[in-house]
């Protein structure tokens, strides 16, 4: 069978999936595995081995290793993976986890129907931070057409059942999203009601597999039917104000205006994808199963050839080609740089091999000049202010000392609307940079900022809500004296190749040195090796780090990634390199040793732990809403913390000589990171009332504001003491005495408003409720 020609250079790989069970619950009439051309999960194991696994994670781990890649993605499919069985999976994710994230990143999702999913699974899932995709056609109908059980039951119920149990507040960070495929038979603004009605943080809308030997179903006079379908649902789409991503529009949208594909179907990107069968077998990706039996295969195994082996495989090196590779009736297309020729497995016909247009050509350049010509423009400057309102009851439980996780969220996503706001305010005044060279720097993050949002915008708000962008901006537009303002201001190049490095984007921009290092805020930072420079070139590639024009040809000599600390209880940055962290009243620590460090990340999982078994209220507060540590610099009372009113979602701490007590400094100070982002939301209180009131845990007489925010401290200290039983009796009795005064003193000065006296008299409620934080 011709399967095209090697014109490609091998990749390096960072996405596997991984087949763990080679059979189904279901029996899905549409399925590529079963029911196209490719019978091979006839003969292969239906589970696989603990052995065929850890060899497995040692390949992905040794090329990660060879090859520096920053982070690797590892998809758990089938069949049906949930079959393997919840002992089997946990060993699984255990050899996964020892034998790669010494060496990289790993980012662990799972495909599944979810006819299966249940809490249990969710967490096993949560405990290894496994993210979870989910197979739904849309409502009961459009589903029931070809998702069924081989009995003929439907399996709608089951799905959404799961789909309910990820959504819950404990499991929605591990929603990775929804995968629906078309069928014209099924009405797709219906379809698209249903699946947005579930609120997938993201939506897959995929394209039937089909060749030219097999056509894709089209009906009588329709030459474009599967483009009309999508184009309702991106009209709908549009009108709804974009609820969630879907990534064939958003791919589509990104590659016209010259940045990445996110999807196989579009884009002349190569790709670094490997599948390892249930049996060790090294083979491509799925969909071409649709094209021929045996079209996937390599007849390469894990148990004997490394991931090198297998990029270098005629057939992978096929698929690696670009523009080059692609039929003449492709490279002559005028969309063909935002078309890619299609997915590979739908260019194949039994004559002519892979060198075709897509079967779906007509499809796509419909749908690629409706989106590029038509698509709504995006003002950025413009933009309508968010509005951000709390849940019902999400009030009263923060007042009630922990909140819960969807009140805590929105606390957050109107931290970053502010951030946002605050960092588009130091983009216009960037042409005012008197240097030349810092100026083009910060014109440049600038411009590549405001592009990635209009083609990534979660990787975008994934470093804008990081809680040192936000000190970054007000130092910014606020400067102390003495700032190196065209410094300070370039550091929006920063924060840009950050964001371009999370989206996966090639770049390459000038940069601001400061103190010999260039910072990417929540990834890392890279040592120049250059005395003297305000400002380097700066590369970034997909799935590589970042690397110095003039430095060496690997990125990985002195890189200096972010830390973090990522556990089924606590998942936070441990923040030792941001320029910006040290904004609190005491000095933050330097770039933690080696020893110090580990001795930070057993104290904060042990931290979350005891928070998860004492307080799991607060724990899944934290959870939801801390995002970084700092640690601070030993102080001799062995116990300190603080937290800056402009640095949301951060705390910095010093680790106390009793590890035991960190979990009470991080209750503490995340108290009044909440506090101070609710009092964005609300007026708690007189902010012209003067008045200084005296306070049993401080010799000095404080003011209203800062009587709230330890008033608000001391009762979630108070709840931790009495979670603890008699050996927090002593502390609980200190606490709640400490609480009740100051409530007192409250309301005496009349300074709080009818919010803040709800908020003060929920506090009250809490401290002498049952004790119980849920």
């Amino acid at each position: 069978m011709p399967t095209g020609q090697a014109t490609g250079a091998p990749v390096t790989v960072s996405q596997y999936v991984l087949k763990v069970h080679s059979r189904c619950d279901l029996a899905c009439d549409h399925c590529y595995v079963y029911e196209h051309a490719d019978q091979s999960w006839r003969v292969k194991p239906r589970a696989i081995s603990l052995a065929v696994a850890d060899m497995a994670a040692r390949r992905i781990a040794e090329h990660a290793a060879e090859h520096r890649l920053p982070r690797v993605s590892v998809i758990l499919h089938g069949g049906e993976p949930l079959l393997l069985g919840r002992p089997g999976m946990r060993s699984l994710l255990a050899a996964l986890v020892k034998w790669i994230t010494p060496v990289s990143g790993l980012d662990l999702r799972i495909h599944s129907n979810a006819v299966q999913l249940d809490e249990r699974w969710c967490e096993l899932f949560g405990e290894y931070g496994v993210m979870v995709g989910v197979s739904l056609d849309g409502d009961r109908a459009a589903n029931d057409r070809h998702r069924r059980f081989a009995d003929g039951r439907s399996s709608h119920d089951q799905v959404l059942r799961a789909l309910a149990v990820l959504r819950r507040p404990e499991f929605r960070h591990l929603f990775a999203g929804i995968l629906c495929t078309i069928d014209l038979a099924s009405d797709p603004v219906a379809v698209y009601a249903a699946l947005a009605a579930e609120q997938p943080p993201r939506l897959d809308l995929l394209l039937p597999h089909a060749t030219w030997d097999n056509p894709p179903f089209r009906p009588p006079g329709q030459s474009h039917p599967y483009a009309d379908w999508l184009l309702a649902v991106y009209r709908r789409w549009i009108s709804d104000g974009r609820p969630m991503p879907i990534r064939l529009f958003d791919s589509v949208l990104s590659a016209a205006r010259g940045g990445p594909s996110w999807t196989e179907v579009v884009g002349l990107e190569r790709t670094g994808l490997l599948v390892i069968e249930t049996d060790g077998s090294w083979e491509q990706a799925d969909s071409l199963k649709t094209a021929f039996d045996g079209a996937p295969a390599t007849g390469m195994r894990v148990q004997r050839d490394s991931v090198d082996d297998a990029v270098r495989h005629p057939s992978v090196l096929a698929r690696q080609g670009g523009l080059a590779a692609l039929s003449g009736t492709c490279r002559a297309c005028p969309v063909v740089r935002i078309c890619g020729g299609g997915l590979y497995a739908h260019r194949y016909s039994s004559e002519t091999g892979f060198r075709n247009p897509s079967a779906y050509c007509a499809d796509l350049m419909e749908l690629i000049s409706q989106l590029t010509v038509a698509r709504p423009a995006v003002n950025s400057g413009q933009r309508a202010r968010a509005v951000h309102r709390l849940p019902a009851g999400a009030f009263d439980a923060l007042a009630a000392g922990p909140g819960d996780a969807a009140a805590v969220t929105v606390l957050g996503e109107a931290r970053l609307s502010q951030a946002k706001a605050l960092v588009a305010a130091v983009g216009e005044q960037v042409t005012s940079l008197r240097e030349p060279e810092l100026r083009s720097a910060a014109a440049e993050g600038w411009a590549l900022l405001c592009e990635l949002d209009a083609v990534d915008s979660d990787a975008v708000a994934d470093v804008l809500s990081h809680p040192y962008t936000r000190a970054w901006a007000l130092r910014c537009l606020q400067p102390p004296p003495g700032a190196d303002t065209g410094l300070d201001q370039a550091h929006l190049a920063g924060i840009a190749a950050a964001a371009a490095l999370r989206a996966g984007v090639a770049t390459a921009l000038p940069v601001p040195v400061r103190h010999g290092l260039v910072h990417l805020p929540s990834m890392g930072a890279l040592t120049t090796g250059t005395a003297g420079r305000r400002t380097v070139c700066l590369h970034v590639s997909p799935g590589r780090l970042p690397r110095l024009s003039r430095g060496p040809a690997r990125g990985d000599v002195g890189w200096r990634s972010a830390r973090s600390v990522s556990g089924p209880q606590l998942r936070v940055a441990v923040e030792d390199l941001d320029p910006f962290r040290d904004c609190h009243d005491v000095p933050a620590a330097g770039r933690l040793g080696g020893r110090a460090w580990l001795a930070w990340r057993q104290a904060l999982a042990a931290a979350g732990r005891r928070l998860a078994r004492d307080v799991p209220g607060y724990a899944w507060a934290i959870r939801a809403g801390l995002r970084a540590v700092v640690p601070l610099r030993p102080e001799a009372s062995g116990m300190r913390g603080a937290t800056a009113r402009h640095a949301s979602g951060a705390v910095a701490v010093a680790l106390p000589g009793d590890r035991r007590r960190l979990d009470e400094l991080i209750v503490h100070e995340f108290q009044h990171a909440k506090l101070f982002a609710l009092c964005d939301l609300f007026e708690l209180y007189d902010r012209e009332d003067t008045r200084h009131l005296p306070v049993p845990w401080r010799p000095d007489p404080r003011p209203v504001e800062a009587v709230l925010h330890g008033t608000y401290a001391h009762l979630a200290l108070a709840q931790l003491s009495r979670s603890r039983g008699p050996r927090g009796h002593d502390s609980w009795l200190r606490y709640r005495s400490w609480v009740l005064g100051a409530c007192e003193a409250l309301w005496q000065t009349r300074a709080l408003t009818a919010q803040g006296e709800r908020f003060v008299a929920g506090m009250l409620t809490a401290l002498d409720g049952d004790g119980a934080v849920r």
